[in-house]
């Protein structure tokens, strides 16, 4: 792949959408779901699966096994930004890059200076009580060391923002993705299998001609884009915009 012929397409760009995925974090020892090495393998053979651990259901009727979970498998509160997740940021301050369409959870790109940040899934830096929606950081319910954490001010349950399975995505949020995709003049799909949907069917709503794809592995959707590099996020994004 021409590396030169990518960064003047970026150079030449001025509504650049990035669209990533858990594969952007892993570079910042953030483990992704479905790689070798991902949570999805390395749990395998647990009385219950990630998925059921993170559904809805599961977090009403077990919340003290959803926590326990989610502390030790979702939260990873020392990770760092890579520098995949600084080069977004540098071309957000450019202006060329518009929006950044997330699935990940982490935070890591708001860490690294990005503002207009799309969070498909959510962030477990917001969390609140399901009875009186106080609102509390990530440090703020993280010490408190209690199996399940309780509101101080009602003593409710507090639930992370984020969408677990059989919850809908946030109506505004994928309208705001779908509208800045279908607006941008070049879209970077990074670090996602795109096989979670309806996040994945986001890039449909892309209609140039300057769709690159960056993935450790093929995706069903290489055919898709113009460009389509099985490498490294943080390299990659480093080198067209460095």
């Amino acid at each position: 792949m021409d590396m030169e012929h990518l960064k003047r397409l970026v150079k030449a760009s001025s509504r650049i959408v990035f669209f990533g995925g858990a594969g952007t974090s892993t570079e910042s020892g953030i483990p992704d779901f479905r790689s070798h090495n991902g949570l999805f393998r390395t749990t395998a053979g647990t009385e219950h699966p990630p998925e059921e651990m993170l559904s809805r259901d599961f977090f009403r009727t077990y919340p003290d096994e959803f926590y326990r979970f989610y502390r030790d498998k979702m939260i990873h509160p020392q990770a760092k930004p890579n520098a995949g997740h600084l080069a977004l940021a540098a071309l957000e301050v450019e202006g060329r890059l518009t929006a950044l369409v997330t699935q990940n959870i982490d935070g890591l790109h708001q860490l690294a200076g990005s503002r207009n940040v799309l969070e498909l899934h959510g962030s477990v830096h917001r969390n609140a009580c399901m009875d009186c929606r106080a609102s509390y950081s990530l440090g703020e319910w993280l010490p408190l060391g209690d199996p399940v954490p309780r509101c101080t001010v009602c003593g409710g349950v507090i639930k992370p923002d984020v969408v677990l399975y059989q919850e809908s995505l946030d109506d505004r949020v994928f309208q705001a993705a779908e509208r800045a995709i279908a607006d941008s003049d070049m879209l970077i799909v990074a670090g996602t299998s795109l096989s979670v949907y309806p996040a994945a069917g986001l890039i449909r709503y892309y209609k140039g001609d300057r769709m690159v794809l960056i993935n450790k592995s093929p995706t069903p959707y290489d055919g898709y884009a113009q460009y389509a590099l099985y490498d490294s996020f943080a390299d990659v994004m480093s080198r067209l915009v460095n």
